[in-house]
């Protein structure tokens, strides 16, 4: 098969070494879905038709259409394996002006514009709504911003991100870094090694997506809701304590209830969105280890008797990146330096701190280690 000159007309190099890695992640996808006898994912497709839907990607994030940033989702898909897909009677050239003409029409969350080969032409033939596990997706988020991602598995509602693509800047995410004692199993769904599409890790997805969403930066605490020791870590009194805890969220995922029931998913949504709502407001929100919501707005504290915290580890699970062990006052700020402070004084808890910017990091104790993970997982998230 001949290879496939840049969709554009202008190269964009960082696309082709992420385009191979690309390429292989998916030809393993296929394989261990074939070996588990699931259900059948779509082609793979090749690393050069990956490297030129990238470079048509890139370059439409770069124009503006009627003074909007294009945003614009590729999946790289045959037309016999979409499910009712709006099929365009004559297929469109996969060049800058092209998508982003056709942008608005697909700038909804859900839905993709369909790529594909035809007679060593790649075209957008249509829209699609359902993605098949395995379909390498290519999103525009900002301009010169892409990430390469995958829907994992049949039920799940998040995507896996394969890469990030930001201007020179490459990140490839590491499937491994879920193996390493230190990883919390939030970060390890992140990476698509959850072992249920809505088990309980999937809900702090949820959230921690959310949060990020809002753009105004908060902290939600995990706590175990057999116990309060996390009151020595709070200042008291607690201006937003609810009582009694609102367990709506918890409530739902326990339920008997149909995957993916239209009006469940509804249910869901507003939940997480009310909860991850009031981490904007100053101050941590806290929620026991069953999605309880004891309070918001509260003030964390040095717990009596407990040392400050001087050493942090920071990780992210990318390719060729290694952890470092640097003050907590590097992380960010006073948001950051006393999530880490209560995570060290409540062993068992978990915190998820978002940044104006963008940036979410989980902080975590590991069982085996006595130190701090914070872990950076933004391009998990994007």
């Amino acid at each position: 098969m001949s290879e496939l000159p840049a969709a554009s007309g202008l190269a964009y190099p960082p696309g082709r070494v992420v385009a191979r890695k690309t390429h292989a992640y998916f030809a393993r996808q296929q394989e261990d879905l074939r070996d588990a006898g699931g259900e059948p994912a779509s082609s793979v497709p090749s690393a050069d038709v990956i490297e030129a839907v990238i470079g048509a990607a890139f370059w439409t994030s770069l124009r503006r259409e009627e003074g909007y940033i294009p945003r614009v989702s590729l999946a790289i898909l045959e037309p016999e394996q979409a499910r009712q897909p709006l099929v365009f009677e004559s297929p469109l050239p996969l060049t800058p002006a092209s998508l982003a003409k056709v942008s608005p029409a697909v700038v909804r969350p859900g839905l993709h514009i369909a790529v594909w080969r035809f007679h060593d032409r790649l075209c957008a033939w249509g829209t699609i709504r359902s993605i098949p596990i395995a379909c390498c997706v290519i999103e525009v988020v900002a301009p010169g911003l892409l990430v390469i991602k995958h829907r994992p598995r049949e039920q799940s509602r998040k995507f896996v991100n394969i890469a990030v693509l930001e201007g020179e800047q490459v990140k490839v995410i590491d499937r491994q870094a879920s193996a390493a004692p230190h990883c919390p199993p939030l970060v390890s769904s992140l990476l698509g090694s959850g072992s249920m599409p809505l088990d309980s890790f999937d809900l702090l997805v949820e959230l921690a997506v959310s949060m990020r969403a809002h753009g105004r930066g908060g902290t939600l605490l995990v706590v175990p809701g057999d116990g309060d020791p996390w009151r020595e870590s709070i200042v008291h009194p607690i201006p937003y304590a609810v009582a009694p805890r609102f367990a709506e969220l918890g409530a739902l995922i326990r339920g008997q209830h149909e995957p993916h029931d239209p009006p469940w998913e509804a249910e869901l949504g507003d939940a997480v969105e009310l909860i991850a709502g009031l981490t904007a407001v100053d101050g941590a929100t806290l929620i026991t280890d069953q999605y309880e919501l004891i309070a918001f707005g509260a003030k964390i504290a040095s717990r009596d008797g407990h040392a400050r915290v001087d050493e942090v580890t920071i990780t992210e699970p990318i390719e060729d990146m290694v952890p470092v062990v640097v003050h907590p006052t590097q992380l960010g700020g006073t948001r950051h330096l006393s999530a880490v402070q209560f995570v060290k004084d409540q062993r068992n808890a978990l915190a998820l701190v978002a940044s104006q910017d963008g940036r979410l990091t989980v902080v975590s104790r590991s069982s085996r280690e006595s130190m701090v993970h914070a872990h950076r997982v933004e391009a998990l998230l994007l």
